[in-house]
């Protein structure tokens, strides 16, 4: 009676063995998945956020911008040192605002395509 359970749990263990998946086979959903995320959601982020700094850049005197609090202006000033605009919000009254908050520039060619 003792052989027949040892055999018994030695083909139990030998088809056990040959039943688990590989560990690449385990790991290929996660990495599926990781690349999926990578082409959508960070690679665009990415290519937004390098988009937006280059924009940044090339704010100059007298372009017409819109800040992150929604506030409409001119730039007066630009200060390439200290990375502060002085924007002009209404007649005589200039902001000195840091150039991170600026949200969209307008110019024609973007009110155009707008309207």
């Amino acid at each position: 009676m003792m052989s027949l359970f040892s055999v018994a749990f030695a083909a139990d263990a030998t088809s056990a063995a040959t039943q688990q998946p590989s560990m690449l086979t385990s790991f290929a959903p996660l990495v599926l998945i990781m690349v999926v995320f990578y082409f959508l959601l960070i690679r665009p982020q990415q290519k937004k956020m390098k988009e937006h700094q280059g924009m940044l850049n090339k704010i100059s005197k007298g372009d017409k911008i819109v800040t992150s609090g929604g506030i409409f202006g001119q730039v007066v000033k630009v200060e390439e040192n200290s990375n502060y605009l002085v924007v002009e919000i209404a007649e005589n009254v200039k902001v000195k605002i840091k150039r991170e908050s600026v949200s969209e520039v307008i110019n024609e060619q973007n009110a155009l395509k707008a309207a």
